[in-house]
């Protein structure tokens, strides 16, 4: 409300500029009784900060002086946000002073006087702050609570306050604020306990619906299923796990020894990351197969969270140790071409065998170096089975929720619907994506080179090679080893092709590396 500079502005009258401060109030500022705002509070008084209290024309505007601006721009000029609630305009010889709210509630006309002067003169006195309720009534504005009674009009057992008047505040009842505190320090404490049980709760029956699930499922793989061990069991052929062979996404795998003398390999699941679906996965992939390129599972151990898997024990380890190159100085290979030409040959064999070898079509879904172990001899077993899937042989494409694989070795088709269906073509993609690094000595995708060209390997591949299938490896090769490279090379090249359609069949892929490199063309370059 603007009130003539000089005076008290406890008529509030209207000098030609009415503004419900009140209802223009920041929620944070509004003083309530029930669901009405009767008045608005300084925001020094409420907050106490140096920016809210200042009294020099080098105050800074703050978000709760500018409702005043846009109900009176033509008498604004940077009001000061002092304690006395009283805001100097000086374009005009006027002050904004806070006026109870019904003096100002006349969507643009004057204002009414507030009723009974006396009334507030005697509110004013006792400390208290005059204003009128919704029904025009005179009422006062205590530290303690509302009086608007015509009886009392003022705050009782309080000596009058000096100084200016402050912005009316609301200081709720002791007892009532005692009753709020503890009431918001139990929700507090038991909506996040309520949560944590409620969460728990829930995990706690879907992990009991997953066991009954593989219980369903052993039950009825029947004689089918591999051996069955005891956690105990387990513990005691790992020498209670003290051989650690390697660490995966889903486990660590550790060295054990089974009551005959046969060395395994023992897979102990995570109980956090692994699920039934891998599991079972596994048993059922894996029970189903017997070839010399597939790795045998001699047993299982499930025990409510406690789940392991026992494999045939390669000394040799996974195939990765043997083909990334170490440091930059160049250094000779670990395999001779020799042996990663029947390596690569060993695992297409044992890929046809899981496409087209058995009763169910098994598609792998990642088919990486990690997931290739070497015996003794060197030659593969495909391994870890956690992401693959059964389908009938006659069925060319899979329905799938979700990818599945590693980076570097997904088929695009798996990410992008339009490109085609997800089928054993896709394992193909995986093949040919391995085999280039068993070639270059290099991950597909590099996060360590320093030009992005040369990031996305097959590019890098194509850069390297010309028409004659030459490929610059920085060392010396017989005529025979070179043979193998750009065999090699043209294979993979085939299996990348972004259309899975234009990929070979594993079947192919094996007669193109047992041909001849004449018979053999360079395929398009992959996108």
């Amino acid at each position: 409300m603007i009130s003539p500079h000089g005076g008290t502005g406890d008529d509030c009258n209207s000098t030609g500029c009415v503004a419900d401060l009140n209802g223009d109030c920041p929620s944070e500022l509004k003083v309530v009784n029930g669901s009405e705002t009767v008045a608005c509070k300084s925001a020094c008084t409420d907050f106490g900060f140096p920016q809210y209290c200042c009294t020099t024309n080098t105050c800074k505007p703050t978000s709760y002086e500018q409702f005043f601006k846009s109900r009176c721009p033509n008498a604004y000029s940077y009001p000061q946000d002092d304690a006395n609630s009283t805001f100097s305009c000086f374009a005009a010889d006027y002050d904004i002073t806070f006026c109870p709210s019904p003096s100002t509630r006349t969507n643009g006309s004057a204002a009414k006087r507030v009723e009974n002067k006396t009334g507030c003169h005697k509110c004013n006195a006792s400390g208290g702050t005059c204003g009128s309720d919704s029904n025009n009534r005179t009422i006062c504005h205590c530290p303690s609570g509302f009086y608007n009674s015509p009886e009392l009009k003022q705050c009782l057992g309080l000596a009058p306050l000096p100084g200016p008047v402050l912005a009316p505040t609301y200081s709720p009842r002791p007892g009532s604020a005692i009753v709020g505190i503890l009431l918001i320090f139990a929700v507090c404490c038991f909506v996040p306990r309520f949560k944590r049980k409620l969460l728990s709760n829930y995990l706690r029956q879907i992990k009991m619906n997953d066991n009954a699930r593989i219980e369903a499922f052993i039950i009825k793989f029947g004689s089918f299923s591999p051996k069955r061990y005891s956690y105990g069991e387990i513990k005691k052929m790992t020498n209670q796990f003290n051989d650690k062979l390697g660490q995966g996404g889903f486990g660590s795998v550790y060295k054990g020894k089974l009551p005959d003398g046969r060395l395994v390999a023992v897979k102990s699941l995570n109980e956090t990351k692994s699920n039934g679906e891998d599991f079972m996965n596994e048993v059922a992939s894996i029970s189903r197969t017997s070839h010399v390129n597939i790795v045998t599972l001699l047993g299982f151990c499930f025990e409510r969270s406690k789940r392991a898997l026992i494999y045939e024990f390669m000394p040799k380890g996974s195939l990765d140790k043997f083909i990334y190159s170490q440091g930059t100085d160049n250094q000779s290979r670990q395999l001779e071409w020799k042996t990663l030409y029947d390596i690569a040959l060993g695992i297409a064999r044992g890929l046809e065998y899981l496409h087209q070898g058995c009763n169910t079509r098994i598609l792998h879904f990642d088919i990486k170096p990690h997931n290739v172990l070497l015996d003794e001899n060197f030659c593969p077993k495909i391994s870890d089975f956690g992401l693959s899937k059964l389908c009938e042989r006659k069925k060319s494409v899979v329905s799938m929720t979700g990818a599945r694989g590693t980076a570097g070795y997904i088929a695009p088709e798996v990410f992008f619907r339009n490109l085609g269906g997800v089928s054993h073509k896709s394992d193909v993609y995986s093949y040919g994506m391995m085999v280039l690094e068993m070639v270059g000595g290099r991950k597909n995708i590099d996060v360590e080179v320093s030009q992005t060209s040369e990031i996305y390997f097959p590019s890098w591949i194509y850069k390297h090679l010309d028409q004659s299938m030459n490929l610059n490896l920085n060392e010396e090769i017989t005529e025979e080893e070179e043979e193998i490279t750009k065999k090699l090379i043209a294979v993979s090249l085939w299996c990348i092709q972004t259309n899975s359609l234009d990929r070979p069949s594993m079947t192919r892929v094996i007669e193109m590396l047992q041909g001849s490199l004449q018979s053999l063309e360079l395929p398009p370059r992959p996108t």
